[in-house]
């Protein structure tokens, strides 16, 4: 006896079920595809996560390893608030407080004499003075102090 095909049976079968031999060519499509597609969204969920770290890093950012440690904090926390604070870190220019001090710094070594830049090369590591008192010493001019009326008695 040989087996025969039912007269209601349709002679192609969809691509979603699989052939007498086994094979299921549309699942082994699909995992292909989910399997590209996490990846995909796996590489855009770390490019749109280190966004703020590479703005700071592109503008050369002074708070650059502050805005890179919330990154990570918003990585394996899963705290968004710090991905935010990283962003908004990485937009703002944070003014440079040091930079009267230098100046102040340099002003002092150029009426000092010293050559700009070196006023901390003679500075010895335990604090004893580089110079012995005495030798190469500059004499300061005089202060002269304002004339000041005296103060008045308070009533008691």
């Amino acid at each position: 006896m040989t087996p025969s095909i039912n007269p209601a049976a349709p002679h192609h079968l969809p691509i979603f079920l699989a052939g007498p031999d086994g094979t299921d060519v549309f699942m082994t499509v699909m995992a292909v595809f989910m399997v590209l597609a996490v990846l995909a969204v796996g590489l855009l969920f770390l490019r749109l996560h280190t966004l703020p770290e590479r703005m700071a890093h592109k503008s050369k950012k002074i708070q650059f390893e502050v805005v890179a440690v919330l990154g990570l904090l918003a990585l394996f926390t899963h705290m968004h608030i710090f991905w935010v604070a990283g962003l908004l870190l990485a937009l703002i220019d944070v003014p440079d407080f040091g930079w009267p001090l230098r100046r102040m710094a340099g002003s002092l070594e150029k009426i000092a004499g010293i050559p700009p830049g070196e006023g901390a090369n003679d500075v010895p590591e335990d604090g004893t003075p580089a110079v012995p008192p005495g030798e190469g010493t500059v004499e300061a001019p005089t202060t002269v102090t304002p004339y000041r009326l005296p103060k008045e008695q308070s009533h008691a």
